[in-house]
């Protein structure tokens, strides 16, 4: 997975914030604080399970994501390139998930929740990875991790 060439060129736009420019949206204010960027009920097949049945066929996982992206003084502007694109994050989490088998819900959750945090706005990641199809009376059973930026 670290040498997915198309989990890397998604990587690429995910460090590099612009740099500090004075906010131009709000004249003399400065804007700091956090957002919140999400992503809901992503339903995606995954090779995921310990058992040789969850190994034979994909099967249905359900990914939800809440990233705390701290606000700089950078003016929105209008500019995607200014804020975490939930369009890139979408894009990581479909190669992660179809970059091989995977035993455990906990892994992939781990794995997601570090490619959000490769962000360096990104203070926090929330990340619940839920398997769809194992309990015929459960909507879904799985995990879910928060992982925060430390330092």
């Amino acid at each position: 997975m670290a040498n997915d060439p198309k989990l890397q060129a998604i990587q690429g736009g995910l460090s590099q914030p612009k740099p500090a420019e004075p906010p131009q949206d709000a004249p003399g204010v400065s804007l700091s604080g956090l957002r919140r960027v999400f992503l809901r009920d992503m339903i995606l097949p995954c090779s995921i399970g310990i058992y040789r049945h969850e190994k034979d066929a994909p099967q249905r996982v359900r990914i939800n994501l809440d990233l705390a992206v701290r606000e700089g003084d950078v003016a929105l502007a209008d500019d995607v390139g200014n804020v975490v694109d939930y369009a890139t994050i979408a894009d990581g989490v479909r190669a992660i998930v179809g970059g091989g088998h995977v035993n455990l819900v906990e892994t992939l959750a781990e794995r997601i929740a570090s490619f959000c945090l490769r962000d360096v706005r990104v203070a926090s990641a929330q990340v619940r990875v839920e398997k769809l199809d194992v309990f015929a009376d459960a909507a879904g059973a799985g995990v879910e991790i928060v992982r925060h930026r430390t330092g």
